[in-house]
């Protein structure tokens, strides 16, 4: 774990060695000077529609933002840049990219112009090492990022990064990778996973979208699970969660969408002090659950 002091040693070490290397480093200890520690973030993003729609979920995305201070910027480790590779976003203005279809025009007209941070990106790829990353000028941010952080900093004026999610990697390395980043929390840098718990759209019930809380006895059980790892600071189990019996497969049939909330659990915190909100199953077979630590 990283404490106020040491994430500046190691960024010294890492860019020593040339007046390059140096006025890097000055650029970076100005953009992103060390701060009280910030908190951190696991949303469950849950339907796109959720940019335009007004309900529970978006109201609980704009009350937890109240609660924590405004950051520096943001590092977003989203289910929907699931890719070979550990890369980071790198350009000074990220686009709003529209990663899905047969939704209403209006969604598509939504755009969330937040500027990214080159700045931000490099201390991110020298704090994952070992783990190689490579600077991505093409991404941009996909709507596991925009959808959330448009209802989080409606202004759009904090600077946003993107950390894929390296499908290569076992859950354990993802918790690893979390665990290097916490540094960047006491520079004012909100680390903000971007998922769901249970997320299974082939057994979506679209009858039961308006039924409140709703979900069938393997997502409750799986909810129910992971929630008690939580509390119960005992992460070891959610690194192999295709082992833990039938609820948790059908709950996680693929790993993209839970694999962020691992980055999250890596960061160092107290699980006595979790907050859990919009803690709630929808149409059957997906969960809203989301998490502050900190």
């Amino acid at each position: 774990m990283f404490r106020r002091g040491v994430l500046a040693g190691m960024v010294m070490g890492s860019f020593a060695g040339g007046r390059g290397g140096l006025s890097a480093l000055e650029a970076l200890a100005e953009s992103l000077p060390v701060s009280e520690r910030m908190p951190a973030l696991f949303i469950g993003h849950g339907s796109p529609m959720n940019a335009i729609d007004e309900n529970s979920f978006v109201q609980g995305f704009r009350e937890i933002a109240k609660t924590i201070p405004r950051p520096k910027a943001i590092l977003c480790v989203s289910a929907h840049w699931f890719v070979r590779g550990t890369k980071v976003t790198a350009m000074q203005t990220p686009r709003t990219i529209h990663d899905f279809g047969g939704f209403p025009q209006e969604l598509f007209d939504v755009q969330y112009p937040a500027p990214g941070s080159p700045e931000l990106a490099r201390l991110t790829a020298e704090m994952v090492k070992p783990q190689q990353a490579e600077f991505d000028q093409s991404w941009g941010l996909d709507h596991g990022a925009w959808t959330v952080a448009m209802h989080l900093f409606p202004k759009a004026d904090i600077p946003i990064v993107q950390l894929s999610v390296n499908r290569d990697l076992p859950p354990e390395k993802h918790f690893e990778l979390g665990r290097r980043l916490n540094g960047l929390r006491d520079r004012g840098v909100l680390i903000l996973g971007s998922g769901n718990i249970v997320h299974n759209l082939r057994l979506v019930d679209f009858q039961g979208l308006q039924r409140k809380n709703y979900g069938f006895d393997w997502a409750v059980e799986a909810r129910e699970f992971v929630n008690g790892c939580l509390k119960r600071g005992d992460y070891r189990p959610l690194f192999e969660y295709a082992k833990q019996g039938r609820a948790m497969q059908l709950a996680v049939p693929t790993p993209e969408h839970f694999l962020p909330l691992l980055y999250v659990l890596g960061l160092e915190h107290d699980p006595a002090k979790h907050h859990l909100f919009n803690d709630e199953l929808l149409a059957g077979s997906l969960s809203m659950t989301s998490l502050r630590i900190g």
